[in-house]
């Protein structure tokens, strides 16, 4: 009798916690449609910046910090024929931290027809290959996304050339898993300072704010970050805006295939 009565009070437990997590996952859902529906009725008149008109291709980059992003109207903003057409989005940093906006922007930039890459922000303390493998148990490429990026920005007090080893222990593991070379991102500095001449061969994507026209930079590039004060409809606060280095055609041949 008394095993019954222990085991008729573990089924109450269980079908509470049950219940507990059925209304908890309701709730989560109907805050997450209630944020999308408000930041639905974010528009602005203008993205708020110098928008480089030489360039053809422009783009945003997003984390955690936008918060929920309406994709569609991202997408549907037009500013005097100026549109973003693709978008970078943090996914993995360090060994285990993921971004707890990635997998729904990842979903829901595609559906609204964005091009989307993924990036993982590098901590130089730790080790190239384990960062890599984090970021690849995340992130699925698909055909039409861009390749993978790695956000190097901070040494942490790490040797430069440690920090150039793991590195390259990143990227020759991510290369080798997708069959893409992967996107380095960096400012300038921190790319002429740190990273030097080791990487010349990568795709890189920089960030440099102080001029109009391109970046200060002795080397080629695929993307520029130009702006982090940047304003699109659907989305609450600043966002980084960013222009690709060529044609529609020169950007669709980055693309996986």
């Amino acid at each position: 009798m008394a095993n019954k009565k222990k085991v008729a009070i573990v089924w109450k437990i269980v079908v509470g916690l049950i219940m507990v997590a059925t209304v908890f996952m309701l709730l989560l859902r109907v805050y997450e449609w209630w944020a999308e529906r408000r930041a639905h009725f974010i528009r602005y008149e203008a993205f708020g910046i110098e928008i480089p008109t030489r360039y053809t291709i422009h783009g945003i980059d997003v984390s955690r910090y936008q918060e929920t992003i309406d994709w569609e109207s991202v997408q549907s903003m037009n500013v005097e024929g100026v549109k973003l057409g693709f978008t970078f989005i943090k996914a993995t940093e360090g060994i285990e931290s993921q971004d707890r906006f990635f997998k729904r922007n990842w979903k829901r930039a595609k559906e609204a027809g964005m091009a989307r890459g993924a990036y993982h922000f590098f901590i130089a303390t730790k080790s190239g290959k384990t960062q890599a493998e984090h970021f690849i148990k995340t992130v699925e490429l698909q055909p039409g996304d861009m390749p993978p990026v790695l956000d190097v920005e901070r040494t942490f007090g790490v040797p430069y050339q440690k920090v150039r080893e793991r590195v390259r222990e990143w990227l020759v593991t991510v290369e080798n898993y997708y069959g893409v070379r992967p996107i380095i991102y960096a400012n300038v500095d921190f790319y002429q300072q740190v990273l030097k001449d080791e990487f010349d061969d990568y795709p890189l994507w920089v960030a440099h704010y102080l001029q109009k026209e391109k970046p200060r930079i002795y080397r080629s590039w695929h993307f520029w970050q130009y702006s982090e004060q940047g304003h699109v409809n659907g989305i609450f606060c600043k966002v980084d805006f960013n222009a690709f280095n060529g044609d529609s055609t020169e950007f669709k041949n980055l693309l996986i295939n």
